[in-house]
């Protein structure tokens, strides 16, 4: 029994080390997240936002570069949601999927 707790408690602990950002010799993704690290590399910056409402009414950025997507809630200055009524809730507005070249089949 003593054994299998050990074995349980080593399983969870390498297991948990996958989660973390890590650089170093052979290892793991820099921690920069502004960078999309697909096959077409470039900053985030260079892809197309739109918004996504959500079924409470207030927006989210939303990005998809036709492999990965991003999303985010969308802040005012004080870090309250902003909630514009830009599209109806559930609903996105903007060309989202633009800044990519990789074709996204919906």
């Amino acid at each position: 029994m003593f054994k299998t707790k050990i074995l349980l408690v080593t399983t969870c602990a390498f297991g948990l080390t996958a989660c973390a950002d890590f650089e170093g010799i052979g290892g793991g993704y820099p921690a920069d997240k502004t960078m999309d690290r697909g096959f077409d590399k470039k900053h985030l910056s260079q892809l197309q936002a739109g918004i996504w409402v959500d079924p409470n009414g207030c927006d989210h950025w939303i990005i998809d570069d036709g492999v990965e997507g991003y999303l985010s809630q969308r802040l005012d200055k004080y870090g309250k949601p902003v909630c514009s009524g830009v599209a109806e809730p559930t609903h996105t507005a903007g060309d989202f999927k633009g800044g990519s070249n990789v074709r996204d089949p919906n």
